[in-house]
């Protein structure tokens, strides 16, 4: 026991010290981001090598495109922004674009693997954001088969649920989602000192909390702490949505029909917890 718990402190301790990826997608300029046409990043992060493709235009209004890629070291990056032209068009045959020059240099610092700052030539610093276009704060955005695992003073544990139910919310958020049985749900919180996160609570058979999770998320992936009531922040906790509202997979390989139901850890199961 005693060395499974040493383990859990190292691993800890080495998730705290790493550098962090950037989460890959489209990223967008956070204070350009009104619903209009505009600029904006596809970004993405593989071992220590960025590439960003950024779409944009000109100083005549023509759009474009540019491309960066290197190395990110301590959660930053420094490339030129390389501009091509000549290349392939809808209906055309074979071509070959060629690199026309640079747009100057682009500068990039992450603070979080959804949050960072960039600064384009010409212009000052500004926070840039993954773009998240399809989920919200409504309970049904938590719909879907999420796996959870958490590593910490309550050992390591991994649960899969199923959220289809809505049900009453805390009263700091915008209303709960939760299991058939209703004995695990989660919430969008967006009061409190909580705000901007997603809480979820697992009950036993009598309806008390037996645990809290407690993390933000963006997309199909999320990261925070899970704890009991009275340490309610006790563990690491990493979640991964595993089906959309729709039963679609998310994963790379088990898409629509061919994802598998998980269903919802069993009262069973959670009696033996509680006991």
């Amino acid at each position: 026991m005693l060395k499974k718990f040493v383990l859990i402190g190292g691993l800890l301790g080495a998730s705290m010290a790493q550098a962090f990826a950037p989460q890959a997608g489209v990223w967008v300029i956070t204070t350009e981001n009104n619903g209009q046409p505009g600029r904006g990043m596809a970004l993405d992060v593989q071992g220590e090598k960025l590439v960003m493709q950024m779409y944009a235009y000109d100083s005549t209004g023509n759009p474009t495109f540019y491309l960066t890629s290197g190395a990110i070291s301590d959660n930053a990056f420094t490339g030129k922004l390389h501009q091509y032209r000549g290349g392939r068009y809808f209906g055309s045959g074979a071509l070959v674009g060629a690199e026309t020059g640079d747009a100057g240099q682009v500068t990039m610092r992450f603070v979080s693997g959804v949050k960072g700052y960039v600064t384009f030539p010409n212009e000052g610093e500004k926070e840039i954001s993954r773009f998240q276009f399809n989920y919200n704060t409504d309970p049904d955005s938590l719909k879907g088969q999420w796996l959870m695992t958490s590593v910490g003073d309550l050992g390591i544990t991994t649960e899969f649920y199923k959220l289809d139910t809505p049900t009453t919310g805390s009263g700091s958020g915008t209303g709960m989602m939760s299991t058939s049985d209703k004995r695990f749900g989660c919430e969008n919180i967006i009061y409190g000192d909580h705000a901007g996160s997603v809480q979820c609570t697992k009950r036993d058979a009598n309806s008390l909390i037996m645990r809290i999770y407690r993390f933000a998320y963006s997309v199909n992936e999320g990261e925070g702490v899970a704890g009991t009531l009275s340490k309610p922040g006790t563990d690491l906790l990493y979640v991964r949505r595993l089906t959309t509202a729709g039963s679609v997979g998310t994963g790379i390989t088990m898409k629509n029909d061919v994802a598998p139901t998980v269903q919802s850890i069993s009262e069973t199961q959670l009696s033996n917890e509680a006991k």
